[in-house]
């Protein structure tokens, strides 16, 4: 019998999860991924089990164990966040700035992605970034000269291409109707908050 649709969401975080972390999460866990309630996760536990789709060991936080085929396969999946509007201030990866998640084939981005966020403008549309656009993000405080960027100045968050030089931080959009931001590079106000490992474009 097969899983329904928000099963098989599920099955793929799990897997997902396993492959990320060495261990499944807890129910507390897939609950806030899902925006459900513990109830819930424990109904579709049960039903992924009775399918034979997983085993469940009651009385423990993590009692979940997917069979080895499905460990194998979760090498290759990534569940990631999808990042919307940034709250000014808040942490990019902060619960109320996620809008969903995505579970995505691994292969597709290079090296490994940890979110992806939603574009809004035009500034970057002749790197093939559009408005609405999902660019796969690599977490990371460290970017070369030339890479594109997710770049936090104040409390606002920007994709940029990185231009480094001696004093200065230059953010360089890809759209002649957009103008370079400056910076200074001894400025606390200034953060990269990852690197553009890869685009989705919107439909």
């Amino acid at each position: 019998m097969q899983p329904t649709e928000r099963q098989q969401a599920i099955l793929d975080h799990l897997r997902a999860h396993v492959a990320a972390q060495g261990r499944p999460p807890t129910l507390a866990e897939i609950a806030a991924a899902f925006g459900i309630h513990l109830n819930a996760v424990r109904k579709h536990l049960h039903a992924l089990a009775g399918k034979g789709l997983l085993e469940l060991t009651p009385g423990t936080a993590r009692g979940i164990r997917l069979p080895d085929t499905g460990a194998r396969a979760s090498r290759h999946i990534l569940d990631l966040p999808l990042v919307g509007r940034v709250a000014a201030g808040s942490p990019i990866m902060s619960e109320g700035n996620v809008e969903a998640r995505f579970v995505i084939d691994a292969a597709l981005f290079r090296p490994r992605a940890d979110y992806l966020l939603r574009v809004q403008g035009q500034s970057m549309c002749e790197a093939g970034i559009g408005d609405g656009d999902l660019i796969a993000v690599r977490r990371t405080p460290e970017a070369r000269d030339g890479q594109i960027v997710v770049a936090r100045i104040e409390d606002e968050i920007t994709v940029k291409r990185l231009r480094v030089e001696a004093r200065r931080i230059v953010l360089l959009p890809a759209n002649p109707a957009f103008t370079p931001i400056i910076v200074d590079a001894r400025a606390g106000s200034f953060a990269i908050e990852g690197v553009h490992v890869g685009t989705i474009r919107r439909a």
